[in-house]
């Protein structure tokens, strides 16, 4: 698999990792239903009393949080919650459970989110509010799942690397006064991975996740604010961007700008750029992922360098 040559664009590596979290609490999940994954880990809704802002109560107004957890003493500490793409339309499983199992195999527990999405008449934030309450409950609950504070990370593909990319430039460290104690948490990841992300909303967007975020009408205001290469900053954390010469849906502009930002602004990044490859890939493979793409070997080695991996 040929990668594009950097010396046109600025692609480059920089591999650290960041953390600041304090340890909190352990916390008792809010079940909903009988939803299992394939080790019985059954799916918890992230508000017990309704998230703000729901529209209803049917299962497309619940977010939650679904874990999957390494086998036996493979388990590194480290944490990853998964935002599947989709458009803002839909989520796709195989940038969901997939990827949680590719992960459990190296040591990281998964969590994979189902955030409230446009086609249910949502509109941001919140996408970012289900997003940021997802990194607030593992961080709440990281004594039952024995998960490190300061190693928990976001990844999320095409659309739901926007989301991803959102809370990167969005995050805060938590309210120490709230009732809530998972809202006494940060949102803030120690690391993102964007697979083919989504994040301009401008030139080079892609219209139906823009129409299902933000509406057909969206103001130039809200444009400039959803297009996470104008919302770049140095508090970011460290971040693994992937994406193809080939993706026609979102083209490889989108990460161009994205990572031209983060260089500007001197935050820590990953980035490769493969030359063959539709939008929407995923591993290219199924469990027991024996040859996915070459952007997992690649992911890993940068998580080994970030110690979410051994």
């Amino acid at each position: 698999m040929k990668i594009i040559s950097a010396t046109a664009i600025l692609l480059c590596s920089f591999l650290v990792s960041c953390s600041e979290m304090q340890t909190p609490p352990n916390r008792t999940p809010n079940v909903v239903g009988t939803s299992t994954n394939a080790i019985g880990t059954a799916s918890v809704a992230l508000w017990p009393n309704g998230a703000p802002g729901a529209l209803g109560i049917s299962s497309n107004d619940i977010p939650t949080l679904t874990a999957y957890r390494p086998e036996g003493t493979n388990a590194t500490g480290a944490a990853m919650v998964i935002c599947p793409g989709g458009g803002y339309q839909h989520l796709a499983a195989h940038e969901g459970k997939d990827y949680a199992l590719w992960l459990n195999q190296h040591g990281i527990t998964c969590f994979v989110l189902k955030y409230r999405l446009g086609s249910s008449g949502y509109r941001h934030p919140a996408m970012l509010n289900d997003a940021a309450r997802a990194m607030r409950w593992v961080r709440a609950h990281a004594g039952e799942f024995k998960i490190d504070t300061n190693r928990v990370g976001i990844i999320g593909s095409s659309a739901g690397g926007h989301l991803a990319a959102t809370l990167m430039a969005n995050w805060d460290a938590g309210d120490r006064n709230a009732a809530d104690p998972i809202d006494q948490e940060s949102s803030r990841p120690d690391v993102a991975i964007l697979c083919y992300p989504v994040i301009t909303m401008g030139k080079f967007a892609h219209k139906g996740s823009r129409d299902n975020l933000l509406g057909t009408n969206a103001s130039p205001e809200m444009i400039e604010k959803m297009s996470m290469e104008l919302q770049v900053n140095s508090n970011m954390p460290p971040c693994f961007v992937w994406t193809t010469f080939e993706d026609k849906t979102v083209p490889m502009e989108n990460s161009l700008m994205f990572v031209a930002a983060l260089r500007k602004d001197h935050v820590p990044f990953a980035f490769h750029v493969y030359e063959h490859g539709g939008h929407g890939m995923g591993l290219k493979d199924k469990p027991p992922f024996a040859h996915p793409h070459p952007w997992a070997a690649d992911c890993l080695f940068w998580l080994k360098e970030n110690k979410f991996v051994n």
